[in-house]
């Protein structure tokens, strides 16, 4: 379980208890202070069940806990500028919404995972490769990722800028997709 929102933290969290499996429930530690509204009562958000944050026709955006209210304000930005994006938030890795994501995809033909987390081996390496295999056709462009350097996590927070995610990072790769440009992460 990764969740984007107070929201989704309870819901998902209710979930995973009530799930008869193992479940790890990983909390973004950039989430971990946020407030927002949250129904009250017991109620829960399926496992595996993805939620798309706002709908478009040019890109698809699959973000990652943080990442999600990142790409929502990015997305916002680009439609001032004529690009239409499509936020999609998985919520669990595992179970994964592969159904939800291929339908985006399809439509956009265009994606960019955005996950706070390191480039090799993360998330985001993993969804790339299995788009490339159930949507090879769809794809009008490589799969592109934005994630944090390689590297870890400084202690100074200039430091620790300069090698997560920002929004400009967010938008320039949507941009770079959209206009066919190469990647710059290489």
């Amino acid at each position: 379980m990764f969740p984007s929102t107070p929201a989704d933290a309870k819901g998902l969290l209710l979930s995973s208890v009530r799930d008869p499996n193992p479940v790890v429930f990983l909390l973004d530690l950039v989430l971990a202070g946020k407030k927002g509204p949250v129904p009250e009562g017991a109620y829960s958000v399926p496992l595996g069940v993805a939620d798309v944050k706002r709908y478009g026709s040019d890109v698809s955006v699959i973000a990652i806990g943080s990442a999600v209210g990142q790409a929502l304000e990015v997305a916002e930005e680009l439609a001032s500028e004529g690009v239409s994006v499509e936020v999609v938030d998985p919520r669990t890795l595992v179970p994964f919404d592969w159904e939800t994501v291929s339908v985006s995809v399809r439509r956009t033909g265009r994606v960019v995972i955005v996950d706070p987390a390191r480039r090799t081996c993360g998330a985001a390496a993993e969804i790339a490769a299995r788009l490339s295999e159930l949507v090879p056709d769809a794809l009008t462009t490589p799969p592109r990722r934005v994630t944090w350097q390689d590297v870890p996590i400084p202690f100074s927070p200039p430091l620790e800028k300069a090698v997560t995610i920002g929004n400009d990072a967010i938008r320039d790769e949507i941009l770079a997709c959209v206009n066919g440009r190469p990647s710059e992460e290489g």
